[in-house]
Protein backbone atom coordinates (compact mmCIF):
# COMPACT_ATOMS: atom_id res chain seq x y z
CA UNK A 1 0.00 0.00 0.00
CA UNK A 2 1.49 3.27 -1.04
CA UNK A 3 1.47 6.18 1.65
CA UNK A 4 1.92 10.21 0.70
CA UNK A 5 4.34 11.57 3.55
CA UNK A 6 5.14 15.55 3.47
CA UNK A 7 8.10 17.68 4.87
CA UNK A 8 7.03 20.83 6.28
CA UNK A 9 9.57 23.26 6.91
CA UNK A 10 9.87 26.65 8.94
CA UNK A 11 11.53 28.41 11.55
CA UNK A 12 9.93 28.03 15.17
CA UNK A 13 10.99 31.18 17.38
CA UNK A 14 9.94 31.95 20.84
CA UNK A 15 6.23 33.08 20.23
CA UNK A 16 4.28 29.69 20.90
CA UNK A 17 1.16 31.18 19.70
CA UNK A 18 2.86 32.20 16.11
CA UNK A 19 4.78 28.63 15.79
CA UNK A 20 0.76 26.58 15.86
CA UNK A 21 -0.48 29.03 13.61
CA UNK A 22 2.40 27.93 11.15
CA UNK A 23 2.46 24.52 12.07
CA UNK A 24 -1.74 24.52 11.16
CA UNK A 25 -1.33 26.31 7.80
CA UNK A 26 1.48 24.38 6.93
CA UNK A 27 0.01 20.89 8.02
CA UNK A 28 -3.48 21.43 6.43
CA UNK A 29 -1.56 22.63 3.26
CA UNK A 30 0.43 18.88 3.45
CA UNK A 31 -3.34 17.33 3.82
CA UNK A 32 -4.58 19.37 0.99
CA UNK A 33 -1.69 17.91 -1.20
CA UNK A 34 -2.84 14.03 0.06
CA UNK A 35 -0.60 14.19 3.20
CA UNK A 36 -1.74 11.08 5.52
CA UNK A 37 1.52 11.70 6.91
CA UNK A 38 2.88 14.94 8.55
CA UNK A 39 6.61 15.16 9.57
CA UNK A 40 7.31 18.72 11.08
CA UNK A 41 10.75 19.65 12.48
CA UNK A 42 12.61 19.38 16.14
CA UNK A 43 11.61 21.47 18.94
CA UNK A 44 8.60 22.14 16.48
CA UNK A 45 6.54 24.54 18.98
CA UNK A 46 9.31 26.31 21.08
CA UNK A 47 12.91 27.83 19.89
CA UNK A 48 15.70 29.53 20.66
CA UNK A 49 18.87 29.77 19.23
CA UNK A 50 20.89 28.94 22.44
CA UNK A 51 20.36 26.19 24.73
CA UNK A 52 19.26 28.26 27.54
CA UNK A 53 16.94 28.15 30.58
CA UNK A 54 14.06 29.42 28.53
CA UNK A 55 13.86 25.93 26.91
CA UNK A 56 12.81 24.47 30.17
CA UNK A 57 10.95 27.44 31.47
CA UNK A 58 8.37 27.04 28.40
CA UNK A 59 8.67 22.97 28.39
CA UNK A 60 5.35 21.24 28.71
CA UNK A 61 3.99 17.73 29.17
CA UNK A 62 2.88 15.62 26.72
CA UNK A 63 -0.53 16.70 28.16
CA UNK A 64 0.21 20.00 27.86
CA UNK A 65 -2.01 22.62 25.49
CA UNK A 66 0.30 22.97 22.42
CA UNK A 67 0.19 19.19 22.79
CA UNK A 68 -3.69 18.72 22.78
CA UNK A 69 -3.74 22.04 20.11
CA UNK A 70 -1.81 19.41 17.53
CA UNK A 71 -3.69 16.49 18.54
CA UNK A 72 -7.05 18.21 18.00
CA UNK A 73 -5.62 19.55 14.44
CA UNK A 74 -4.52 15.46 13.94
CA UNK A 75 -7.87 14.77 15.00
CA UNK A 76 -9.94 16.78 13.13
CA UNK A 77 -8.02 16.10 9.75
CA UNK A 78 -7.42 12.41 10.79
CA UNK A 79 -3.77 12.99 9.70
CA UNK A 80 -0.88 11.33 11.39
CA UNK A 81 1.50 14.07 12.71
CA UNK A 82 5.11 13.66 14.08
CA UNK A 83 6.93 16.81 15.89
CA UNK A 84 9.17 17.39 18.60
CA UNK A 85 8.62 19.49 21.88
CA UNK A 86 10.49 20.24 24.70
CA UNK A 87 8.95 18.61 27.30
CA UNK A 88 9.13 18.31 31.00
CA UNK A 89 12.03 16.44 32.58
CA UNK A 90 12.34 18.24 36.81
CA UNK A 91 15.02 19.23 38.31
CA UNK A 92 15.45 21.87 35.88
CA UNK A 93 15.92 19.76 33.02
CA UNK A 94 14.17 18.66 29.65
CA UNK A 95 13.99 15.76 27.63
CA UNK A 96 14.27 16.51 23.63
CA UNK A 97 10.75 14.53 22.52
CA UNK A 98 9.26 13.40 19.39
CA UNK A 99 5.85 12.62 19.78
CA UNK A 100 3.86 10.38 16.63
CA UNK A 101 0.50 10.76 16.85
CA UNK A 102 -2.63 9.92 14.46
CA UNK A 103 -6.58 11.11 14.55
CA UNK A 104 -5.51 12.82 17.76
CA UNK A 105 -4.25 9.81 19.79
CA UNK A 106 -0.54 9.49 20.80
CA UNK A 107 1.14 6.18 19.40
CA UNK A 108 4.73 6.28 20.41
CA UNK A 109 7.06 9.06 21.66
CA UNK A 110 10.98 9.17 21.39
CA UNK A 111 13.34 10.92 23.84
CA UNK A 112 16.45 11.95 21.87
CA UNK A 113 19.51 9.62 22.68
CA UNK A 114 22.97 11.82 21.42
CA UNK A 115 22.63 15.02 22.49
CA UNK A 116 23.96 17.39 20.76
CA UNK A 117 27.33 18.47 22.03
CA UNK A 118 29.03 19.74 19.05
CA UNK A 119 30.05 22.74 16.69
CA UNK A 120 30.18 24.80 19.63
CA UNK A 121 26.61 23.66 20.78
CA UNK A 122 25.72 22.09 24.16
CA UNK A 123 22.65 20.80 24.07
CA UNK A 124 23.07 18.55 27.09
CA UNK A 125 23.44 22.00 29.61
CA UNK A 126 19.72 21.77 29.71
CA UNK A 127 18.50 18.27 28.18
CA UNK A 128 18.81 14.56 29.60
CA UNK A 129 20.07 11.92 27.19
CA UNK A 130 17.05 9.37 27.16
CA UNK A 131 18.35 5.19 27.16
CA UNK A 132 18.78 3.59 23.58
CA UNK A 133 16.04 2.09 21.69
CA UNK A 134 13.34 3.95 24.02
CA UNK A 135 10.90 4.51 21.34
CA UNK A 136 8.45 2.08 20.26
CA UNK A 137 7.55 1.69 16.11
CA UNK A 138 3.88 2.98 15.41
CA UNK A 139 1.86 2.06 12.07
CA UNK A 140 0.12 3.96 9.33
CA UNK A 141 -1.94 2.39 6.92
CA UNK A 142 0.67 -0.89 6.61
CA UNK A 143 3.82 1.09 7.26
CA UNK A 144 6.31 0.61 10.12
CA UNK A 145 7.72 3.97 11.45
CA UNK A 146 10.40 4.54 13.84
CA UNK A 147 11.81 8.12 14.96
CA UNK A 148 14.47 9.64 15.29
CA UNK A 149 16.05 13.06 15.94
CA UNK A 150 18.61 15.31 14.57
CA UNK A 151 22.41 14.70 16.14
CA UNK A 152 20.88 10.84 15.98
CA UNK A 153 21.37 10.61 12.66
CA UNK A 154 25.11 10.96 12.73
CA UNK A 155 25.06 7.73 14.48
CA UNK A 156 24.42 4.86 11.97
CA UNK A 157 23.35 2.33 14.68
CA UNK A 158 20.15 4.65 15.75
CA UNK A 159 18.37 4.03 12.28
CA UNK A 160 20.07 0.65 11.83
CA UNK A 161 18.54 -0.87 15.68
CA UNK A 162 14.80 0.69 14.29
CA UNK A 163 15.12 -0.98 11.07
CA UNK A 164 16.26 -4.37 13.06
CA UNK A 165 12.55 -3.94 15.00
CA UNK A 166 10.85 -3.53 11.44
CA UNK A 167 11.25 0.44 10.47
CA UNK A 168 10.36 0.77 6.90
CA UNK A 169 9.99 4.36 6.98
CA UNK A 170 12.47 6.64 9.40
CA UNK A 171 10.66 10.24 10.75
CA UNK A 172 13.95 12.64 11.13
CA UNK A 173 12.63 15.48 12.54
CA UNK A 174 15.59 18.07 13.11
CA UNK A 175 17.05 21.45 13.98
CA UNK A 176 20.27 21.05 12.14
CA UNK A 177 21.99 24.33 12.93
CA UNK A 178 23.64 25.82 10.41
CA UNK A 179 27.14 26.25 9.86
CA UNK A 180 30.36 25.15 7.71
CA UNK A 181 29.74 21.86 5.58
CA UNK A 182 26.27 21.57 7.70
CA UNK A 183 24.07 21.57 4.29
CA UNK A 184 26.53 18.87 2.73
CA UNK A 185 26.83 16.78 5.98
CA UNK A 186 23.12 16.67 5.96
CA UNK A 187 22.28 15.90 2.37
CA UNK A 188 24.68 13.19 2.92
CA UNK A 189 23.33 11.30 5.83
CA UNK A 190 20.11 11.53 4.77
CA UNK A 191 20.94 9.69 1.94
CA UNK A 192 23.14 7.18 3.39
CA UNK A 193 21.18 6.28 6.16
CA UNK A 194 18.55 5.52 3.57
CA UNK A 195 20.76 3.45 1.32
CA UNK A 196 22.45 1.77 3.75
CA UNK A 197 19.03 0.53 5.58
CA UNK A 198 16.92 0.06 2.25
CA UNK A 199 14.34 2.48 3.86
CA UNK A 200 12.92 6.09 3.46
CA UNK A 201 13.84 8.46 5.22
CA UNK A 202 11.28 11.73 5.88
CA UNK A 203 13.51 14.48 7.17
CA UNK A 204 11.86 17.79 8.20
CA UNK A 205 14.45 20.21 9.09
CA UNK A 206 14.09 23.38 10.32
CA UNK A 207 14.86 26.53 8.20
CA UNK A 208 17.25 29.38 8.80
CA UNK A 209 17.82 30.99 11.19
CA UNK A 210 17.52 27.85 13.44
CA UNK A 211 18.15 25.29 11.04
CA UNK A 212 19.79 24.49 7.59
CA UNK A 213 16.85 23.45 6.02
CA UNK A 214 16.93 21.01 2.45
CA UNK A 215 14.53 18.93 4.51
CA UNK A 216 13.64 15.62 2.01
CA UNK A 217 12.07 12.64 1.91
CA UNK A 218 14.91 10.07 0.00
CA UNK A 219 13.98 6.57 -0.87
CA UNK A 220 15.61 3.26 -0.62
CA UNK A 221 18.11 3.48 -3.03
CA UNK A 222 18.78 7.38 -2.27
CA UNK A 223 17.18 8.86 -4.36
CA UNK A 224 15.61 12.27 -3.24
CA UNK A 225 11.38 11.84 -3.87
CA UNK A 226 10.39 15.72 -2.71
CA UNK A 227 12.68 18.20 -1.62
CA UNK A 228 12.19 21.35 0.13
CA UNK A 229 15.01 24.56 -0.52
CA UNK A 230 16.22 27.29 2.03
CA UNK A 231 12.49 28.25 2.75
CA UNK A 232 9.47 27.50 4.39
CA UNK A 233 7.26 24.89 2.48
CA UNK A 234 5.49 21.70 2.27
CA UNK A 235 6.65 19.02 -0.13
CA UNK A 236 4.98 15.27 -0.42
CA UNK A 237 5.81 12.01 -2.18
CA UNK A 238 4.23 8.48 -2.26
CA UNK A 239 6.09 5.86 -0.28
CA UNK A 240 5.73 2.62 -1.57
CA UNK A 241 5.90 -0.79 0.44
CA UNK A 242 6.70 -2.26 -3.24
CA UNK A 243 9.36 -0.32 -3.65
CA UNK A 244 11.56 -1.75 -0.16
CA UNK A 245 10.60 -5.57 -1.37
CA UNK A 246 12.31 -4.46 -5.04
CA UNK A 247 15.09 -2.77 -3.70
CA UNK A 248 15.84 -5.52 -1.46
CA UNK A 249 15.99 -7.97 -3.83
CA UNK A 250 18.68 -6.35 -5.98
CA UNK A 251 20.33 -5.35 -2.48
CA UNK A 252 19.44 -7.65 -0.11
CA UNK A 253 22.27 -5.49 2.28
CA UNK A 254 20.33 -6.34 5.43
CA UNK A 255 19.93 -9.96 5.39
CA UNK A 256 23.62 -10.59 4.41
CA UNK A 257 25.25 -8.05 7.21
CA UNK A 258 27.23 -10.36 9.97
CA UNK A 259 26.80 -7.72 12.63
CA UNK A 260 24.42 -6.50 15.01
CA UNK A 261 24.14 -3.18 17.32
CA UNK A 262 24.57 -3.50 21.03
CA UNK A 263 23.89 -0.29 23.12
CA UNK A 264 27.43 0.75 24.75
CA UNK A 265 27.11 -0.13 28.46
Amino acid sequence: MDLTAAIVQYSPNEDKEHNLGIIESLTREAVSKGARLVVLPEYAIYTVPTMDDRFVENAETLEGPCVERISRLSAELKVAVIFGINEIAGNGRIHNTLIGMDSGKILSTYRKVHLYDAFGYKESARVVAAEPNNGALFDVEGHSIGMQTCYDLRFPETTRALVDEGATIIALPAEWIPGPLKEYHWNTLIRSRAIENTVFVVASDQCAPTGSGHSAIIDPMGIPLASVGEAQGVAVASISSQRIQDVRKVNPAINLRRYKVIPKA
